[in-house]
């Protein structure tokens, strides 16, 4: 199927390109959210004469992507989720929660901006691709903890596994220093048995 692109279109083509697409790509994306008509002479004939409206739009909202990407690009949002403790989540982080978290920190982004490359099921930070403009993108950080005391740790760089090793490590030192203290009281109390039995057998010696 063929159809005329109303704006660049990533991989597709650029604004006025007449490109082969599958139908399905055509009913379900390009033609319902107006990023194509098809292209039949009429269709063509009409982005002729509206071709110069077209690019002015597209101009005035790259402007606006290009501001809004100068505050955006490189942000680091925090997603609050539950987790195991091997960091896998119970669940997963969608669009939607990537643009909710940007919207909280007083973004104006909308789930549909959101590029997700996989499903984020895992504790950690993410980079995630948001997509302003046809032609404008940038990248931020999600930065998915169980706690916001968690994302502190790991905006400063440490891992779910570092943090899990120190807290095992912690927990080993704190067993190691138990068994210490029981092993110095039982070497006192076998101290003190021995002074016994001296003096018992002082006194049977004496006797």
């Amino acid at each position: 199927m063929q159809v005329i692109l109303l704006e660049r279109v990533a991989k597709l083509g650029q604004m006025g390109d007449v490109v082969e697409v599958k139908p399905g790509y055509a009913r379900n994306f390009l033609l319902p959210q107006g990023k194509a008509l098809t292209a039949s002479e009429a269709n063509i004939a009409q982005f002729e004469t509206q071709k110069a409206q077209l690019e002015a739009n597209n101009l005035e909202t790259k402007k606006e992507a290009d501001a809004l990407a100068e505050k955006l690009g490189g942000q680091q949002f925090v997603v609050i989720r539950s987790a195991s403790d091997s960091g896998s989540l119970y669940g997963s982080v969608t669009p939607r929660d990537a643009a909710e978290a940007a919207t909280a920190e007083g973004f104006t982004v909308d789930k549909k901006q959101i590029v997700l490359k996989a499903p984020i099921k895992d504790l950690g930070l993410h980079n995630v691709e948001v997509r302003l403009h046809p032609e404008v993108e940038v990248e931020i950080t999600l930065n998915v903890a169980r706690s916001p005391e968690e994302a502190e740790l790991q905006a400063s760089g440490k891992s779910i596994q570092e943090l899990a090793a120190e807290e095992e490590a912690a927990h080993d030192f704190e067993i190691g220093e138990l068994f210490d203290d029981i092993g110095a009281a039982t070497d006192e109390d076998a101290d003190l048995a021995e002074a016994v039995a001296e003096d018992e057998a002082e006194e049977k010696t004496e006797e």
